[in-house]
């Protein structure tokens, strides 16, 4: 589990077969052979440790289903390690494990803020509402005016120096993980006969409209 507060940005040193190899510094402190990281958003496992780098494996499936199958070694991107019991959480309950992949649609700035808006298949842009959270490319990220398959997000001057997000372009590809409440919630409402947490049933015990 993570927070998607960005503690650092590595870059992919080498690439080979399954295998990505990683520089980093602060994420080597404390960090040990079988820890979950996150890479641009994804869940991964350490498996070899050197003084400056790191390795971890891709399946078949994350590389289909994110941006990592794209990495080219003197790539930048984010790295978190697994949250520990105790910690603050100081963005959102992420688990790294990536909805789908989206693109940036535009940026509009403003001031010293700027407004990004991301578009993303319906399958994960159902799950997005105003003021919850998103996080892109691991970054906890709060969701702004979703329109249909967009949606926007707020980004402070501190998020774009300390994440890849500074160097993303309208149309380049981002990892994409919607708020996992909100994708259980989703899930138990539309089940239909096969759940007793409806719509209906919500309705008729003074929760929702009908």
């Amino acid at each position: 589990m993570f927070t998607g507060i960005i503690e650092e940005i590595g870059v992919i040193s080498r690439k080979s077969g399954s295998d990505l190899g990683i520089l980093a510094k602060t994420v080597l402190e404390g960090l040990r052979e079988g820890d979950s990281i996150a890479v641009n958003g994804v869940c991964l496992t350490v498996v070899a440790l050197n003084a400056d780098s790191f390795v971890v494996q891709v399946s078949p499936e994350t590389l289909e289903k994110s941006t990592l199958g794209k990495l080219r070694p003197g790539d930048a991107v984010n790295l978190e390690r697994a949250m520990a019991f105790g910690d603050r959480i100081g963005g959102h309950l992420v688990q790294g494990h990536v909805d789908g992949v989206g693109r940036v649609y535009s940026v509009i700035p403003q001031g010293q803020f700027s407004l990004w808006r991301f578009q993303a298949p319906m399958e994960i842009a159902r799950y997005l509402i105003p003021k919850g959270s998103v996080a892109i490319d691991g970054i906890s990220l709060t969701v702004v005016e979703p329109q249909g398959e967009t949606f926007g997000v707020a980004v402070i001057p501190a998020t774009l120096q300390r994440t890849t997000l500074r160097n993303r372009r309208p149309g380049d590809f981002v990892n994409i993980e919607a708020d996992m409440i909100g994708k259980h919630i989703y899930h138990y409402l539309t089940r239909g006969r096969e759940s007793a947490l409806t719509l209906e049933f919500l309705a008729s015990h003074g929760f929702a409209k009908r």
